[in-house]
């Protein structure tokens, strides 16, 4: 009896402890998954901030100490900053979500909705202060003691027992702007400001009121936070814009129409204060001399200091085009003409509108004499300065010669000038170069890989001279794999060494040395070719202008064999590397290091481990901080490995094959194959659960039992729907006689340029029994003198050069366009297909979709057709990424796994049920 009790009282123990039983990943699960956004490093680095944010509900902001390991959380609270001195952390705190969403249901007015709140940290004593009714604030980068904070719109006015009125706060007149000093925790309030901005070194802040503040008139005003001290530096009311100041704070410039007349054409002035004066002046404004006719200073202009602050940077425009406001509706003529002599067809001048009336070009007022200089002009409107705006010349950059080409090109054309910041004088130093040419740190040099040469180059501006950086004759620094009818792309550079000594490039797999004054042959730094390895600088200073080569070099490096990824140290004098972190996953190619301490942070994943925070004294030993997604050990979890094989014809390819959890080689597995041109570099990629825009969930496909397939494609101009055929199929039949492949449950799943290829590869095998394929052009014939309409380019460019591989106009070659449109031989289809296809995609015409879908059913073939209402070329609404992944997920089950068909797949939706079903 007492043995029994024994067991009683035992075996409920064992179940009560027992680890809960993995389970399937399930549709409503995805929901639980979090990102990580927005990691900081304190300078000091001992404190490390982050939010967190699931796919739906509340995120929080996370802050690590390093000194006692432990981490604090702010629920809600985003959009972090540490002050300078390591102090403080400022952040914004949300309003809950889901009170919000039930006062929205509830037609709560957008005004009377709860609003942010600022919350800051003091580090030091770990004492919360919040700050309701935030619109906005500024924490200083370059010194401490000062935040300031503007204040949503007031409802009720202040209450004052004095005869003064009080204006409503609102978005015209402004709302209550805080100056808060953080050590004392004391505010200085200012009424009714609609901009404020900080200054970068020095503790100066400015802001514009519009005044109705007993204490507070209308204009510009300066605060010195040092002194206390307050400048009204300009006392009138107008629209008041841009405030910027130089580096340390001693000069301000703006943009402000003061004119109180109605005119149409607004009066925009450009405003300078010096510390020196009490009010600033207006230095160019209406019919200056030096302007062209009738054009005037832009509100719209960037305005920028010099770095030494000796030159202040502007823009100007033309007078714009007025409608005239005298005609009613119907007297309006709504009509397009398109030219073929039109520089820009007319979709893209539509897209690029609102761009066309806010362009403005560049011109610099000389601080110390006044003077006014244009740089930019209609025909060089793209100016970029040199050395921060010191230099003494700017480069200028015209691609106007060549827009008409751009219809069917898409490949940068530019010509190229040097202007002199003193005359304005132009000198044209190249015509027609294929890249996009830019300025080295100093200003010595103009330089850009050119894309016809396979070539770097570089213009030495004081030898007037140009000199070809790389040639090839050794290594290839252009992409060895290119597969595309245009000229190959460069591997990048790492930068330029102290005082432009040397431009840093990549190859493949190398960092090389180039001399500008080509007196020095080249050198390869780092010589790790030979391992198959890729080697690149990461830079952890964000405001590094060039490489220090006195330094070692944080490097990281990739193995294109293994796919292992990790970082070393290099020095570049004595070749020497220092390897720090290396594995079987990815390691971020950003390492965030602390302003002024030996701290790191940065991330590496692979499939079963989230990219987490990863906190490092000295980036070998490290620690993970962060934690996001501790619910994955709730779930199954797959494997991902290399694949191997032969294609048709004969190529050996690599592929990524994704197993199930507890895979077991004598079972048979339905498998679900994706692909986009070649992506075995995300080998160690972590699918974290999501509603995706486009694509199917890994995560969950391994969880759910399937395999995932994905082949890389090596393409062949001129036959791309071939080449895909040629990879794929030998991939899926390669591990089908591994035998753990179902060979009767195999799927397949694409968006876009995958979405085609899944379109032409139904019309020739039948391997597959059911496909999924998004976004897909079926019809290349119609599709090549379409539009891609989110940028109003035309589609011929990406036929003869780009993706689609043809390699020729359609009159050139109409045999290769016809033989790789899938809509030819839809009577060969036998595969179920699901397409997506929505109404406003502007990358493929989603009446690509429709043919597709129309042919398939005058054919009486089954296929569905999802048209996700005003959303683009992938999915960007919740909601529709949450359905859409749902549907794809019993649409695939049902047919490899044998679910039961889905009421929308068995019945349809009709319209009038649309939003329901």
């Amino acid at each position: 009896m007492s043995r029994l009790l024994l067991l009683l009282c035992f075996f409920p123990l064992i179940a009560f402890s027992q680890t809960p039983a993995k389970r399937m990943l399930e549709h409503a699960d995805i929901a639980k998954w979090k990102s990580i956004e927005s990691s900081k490093i304190s300078g000091d680095g001992r404190w490390v901030g982050y939010v967190v944010k699931p796919l739906e509900g509340d995120g929080e902001l996370r802050l690590y100490d390093g000194q006692s390991d432990k981490t604090l959380s702010v629920p809600r609270a985003e959009n972090l900053n540490f002050s300078q001195d390591s102090r403080y952390l400022a952040f914004t705190i949300k309003p809950f979500r889901d009170s919000t969403m039930n006062m929205r249901r509830r037609k709560v007015k957008r005004d009377d909705l709860p609003k942010d709140t600022l919350g800051v940290y003091d580090l030091r004593t770990m004492k919360l202060n919040k700050y309701a009714g935030v619109k906005s604030y500024q924490m200083p980068g370059k010194w401490s003691g000062w935040l300031a904070y503007l204040r949503e719109p007031a409802k009720a006015l202040p209450k004052d027992t004095s005869k003064f009125v009080w204006k409503k706060e609102n978005e015209e007149n402004g709302s209550r702007l805080v100056l808060l000093e953080l050590g004392a925790n004391q505010e200085r309030l200012i009424g009714y400001v609609k901009s404020y901005q900080l200054a970068r070194d020095k503790a100066r802040i400015a802001w514009y009121t519009t005044g109705g503040d007993p204490e507070q008139k209308a204009g510009v005003y300066v605060f010195d936070g040092e002194t206390r001290q307050t400048k009204h530096v300009l006392a009138q009311k107008g629209n008041v814009k841009q405030l910027t100041f130089d580096r340390p704070g001693t000069q301000l410039a703006f943009v402000a129409d003061l004119d109180t007349t109605k005119a149409r054409v607004r009066p925009f002035g450009v405003y300078h204060w010096q510390s020196t004066a009490d009010k600033a002046r207006l230095v160019v404004g209406k019919g200056a001399s030096f302007l062209p006719k009738d054009w005037l200073p832009s509100d719209n202009g960037n305005l920028s200091f010099a770095k030494d602050g000796s030159k202040l940077y502007f823009g100007i425009a033309p007078p714009p085009i007025l409608m005239d406001t005298m005609l009613l509706e119907e007297e309006i003529v709504n009509l397009e003409v398109w030219s073929t002599s039109d520089e820009r067809i007319y979709p893209m001048q539509k897209v690029q509108l609102e761009q066309d009336r806010r362009r403005s070009y560049t011109c610099v007022l000389h601080v110390a004499d006044g003077k006014l200089v244009q740089l930019g002009s209609l025909d060089v409107p793209e100016i970029r300065l040199s050395n921060e705006g010191n230099g003494t010349q700017v480069l200028g950059v015209s691609n106007k010669p060549y827009r008409v080409q751009m219809t069917w090109d898409a490949e940068p054309v530019n010509d190229v000038y040097l202007i002199d910041v003193q005359s304005g004088k132009k000198e044209k130093i190249a015509t027609a170069a294929h890249g996009n040419p830019n300025l080295s740190p100093m200003g010595k040099y103009i330089y850009w890989y050119s894309l016809t040469d396979s070539a770097w180059m570089a213009w030495n501006i004081a030898k007037k001279s140009l000199v070809k950086l790389s040639n090839n004759d050794k290594v290839k620094f252009y992409d060895e794999l290119a597969d595309s009818p245009e000229n190959p792309n460069s591997y990048g550079f790492a930068g330029w060494s102290s005082e432009d000594d040397y431009f840093m490039a990549y190859d493949r797999y190398d960092i090389w040395m180039l001399d500008p004054t080509a007196q020095l042959k080249p050198t390869n730094l780092t010589n790790m070719r030979a391992e198959k390895t890729e080697a690149r600088y990461v830079r952890t200073d964000p405001e590094e202008r060039s490489i220090e080569e006195v330094k070692p070099l944080l490097l990281h490096y990739t193995n294109e064999v293994t796919k292992e990824e990790g970082y070393l140290w290099y020095d570049i004098h004595s070749g020497k590397k220092r390897p720090l972190q290396k594995g079987a996953y990815n390691f971020s190619s950003q390492v965030q290091k602390a302003k002024n301490a030996d701290r790191w942070i940065f991330t590496r994943e692979n499939f079963q481990t989230f990219p987490d925070i990863v906190y490092s004294a000295d980036l070998q030993s490290v620690k993970t901080i962060s934690q996001a997604n501790p619910q994955q050990a709730e779930f199954f979890w797959g494997t991902s490995e290399l694949t191997e094989w032969t294609a048709m014809d004969g190529q050996k390819l690599q592929g990524i094959l994704i197993k199930p959890a507890g895979f077991d080689q004598k079972k048979k597995y339905p498998m679900i194959t994706y692909f986009y041109e070649r992506m075995t570099d995300q080998l160690h990629h972590h699918w974290t659960p999501g509603y995706n825009r486009s694509m199917l969930n890994f995560a969950q496909l391994a969880s759910r039992g399937f395999l995932v397939f994905i082949p890389d494609i090596p393409y062949r101009i001129g036959y791309p729907g071939e080449s895909a055929q040629n990879a794929i199929i030998s991939g899926v039949t390669a591990l089908v006689d591994k035998g753990f492949v179902d060979k009767d449950n195999l799927g397949v799943q694409g968006h876009s340029w995958g979405g085609y290829q899944i379109a032409y590869l139904v019309t020739k095998t039948n391997i597959f029994k059911c496909a999924e394929s998004g976004a897909p052009v079926v019809n290349m014939v119609s599709a090549y003198g379409g539009i891609r309409w989110e940028s109003g380019m035309s589609r011929m460019f990406q036929y003869e050069h780009t993706q689609s591989r043809i390699g020729g106009t359609l009159w050139e070659k109409p045999l290769r366009y016809m033989e790789n449109s899938p809509i030819f031989f839809l009577d060969k289809v036998s595969t179920p297909l699901l397409i997506m296809a929505n109404d406003k995609d502007g990358a493929v015409p989603w009446y690509q979709g429709i043919e597709f879908y129309m042919g398939l059913r005058r054919l009486g073939k089954p296929a569905w057709l999802l048209n996700y209402n005003e959303e683009g070329h992938g999915l960007v609404k919740l909601q529709n990424r949450k359905d859409f992944q749902l549907r794809m997920l019993q649409f695939f089950e049902h047919y490899l796994k044998g679910a039961p068909k889905p009421g929308w797949m068995e019945k349809g939706v009709a319209a009038i049920e649309r939003g329901v079903k």
